[in-house]
């Protein structure tokens, strides 16, 4: 039976950090394994570092290197951590591109390493998730499960939303 729950890499505000001298947040590393490791995570992941970029700098090409290493992976149950803000339209690009896998998608809307992130919290659940859901593309934020296609982002409220 297979175990291994493969986790994609791609930036976004979980990941960025905070630059004391002129304010702005930047890239340096993921901050994926010190959250693993403060979660106590047990599961078996291969993790991969795709890109390191916000989301809104994404392009058609950085979707379609998503989509080839879904498609390149044995595994079945795929992560992917994400910026928040075009999270909705990669995982609309995923839908008839990754067929027969579990793909969710998790993000967080503070970097984790501001200390008050809904981004520990979003991992697990996107990790628990993965492991029960049937095939398809989701977005896990804050507990919740959306279906890719049926999301929005509701910039007022700073959270996901079914429509």
């Amino acid at each position: 039976m297979e175990k291994v729950i493969q986790v994609f890499i791609t930036g976004g505000t979980f990941d960025k950090e905070y630059n004391e001298l002129n304010g702005s947040l930047y890239f340096k590393e993921t901050h994926l394994h010190e959250m693993l490791d403060l979660g106590r995570s047990r599961l078996d992941l291969s993790i991969e570092t795709l890109m390191m970029k916000d989301s809104l700098d994404f392009v058609e090409e950085d979707r379609a290197t998503i989509a080839a290493a879904i498609n390149n992976t044995q595994s079945s149950k795929i992560l992917i951590t994400h910026g928040t803000d075009t999270m909705t339209l990669t995982a609309e690009y995923l839908i008839d591109r990754c067929k027969e896998k579990t793909i969710v998608l998790t993000g967080a809307m503070v970097p984790y390493k501001f200390g008050s992130s809904d981004g520990l919290f979003n991992l697990g659940s996107a990790l628990a998730f993965v492991q029960v859901l049937s095939p398809g593309v989701y977005i896990i934020m804050n507990g919740k499960v959306f279906e890719a296609g049926k999301v929005k982002k509701n910039i007022d409220k700073g959270e996901f939303e079914s429509f």
